[in-house]
């Protein structure tokens, strides 16, 4: 199968925080990598042949809410998910939002100012 996407990178300022966050907001634990390439990531959870993508703290990417928005896939309830966000130091700035056949997408600021979606499908 292929993928207009392949991998993807949310750049972090304090790699520690972001992985907490995003660990207790998707109820999955991310897989620290060392160092690749001389920079520390975390990567997501993901099937073989599914997208993969991770945090990276890196002097070359800054985070951001203005730039390209990855939207992760929510297993289960979209609001079960959005209620972790705040309790994890994130924020919600587009609430679940129906999108017809493909199901729900939100919008959150994480833990290090990206703006990031959520999406759940319908079921």
């Amino acid at each position: 199968m292929s993928h207009a996407i392949n991998w993807f990178e949310i750049p972090v300022a304090d790699l520690g925080r972001a992985q907490a966050f995003y660990e207790a907001v998707l109820g999955k634990k991310l897989r620290p990598e060392v160092e690749v390439s001389g920079e520390h990531i975390a990567i997501f959870p993901s099937s073989k042949e599914g997208v993969g993508g991770a945090l990276i703290k890196s002097a070359r990417r800054k985070p951001s809410s203005d730039g390209a928005m990855a939207y992760l896939n929510c297993t289960g309830a979209l609001d079960e998910v959005l209620s972790r966000v705040p309790k994890a130091g994130g924020q919600i700035v587009v609430p679940r939002t129906d999108i017809g056949p493909p199901g729900f997408i939100a919008i959150i600021v994480d833990s290090e100012g990206n703006a990031v979606g959520l999406h759940s499908a319908r079921t």
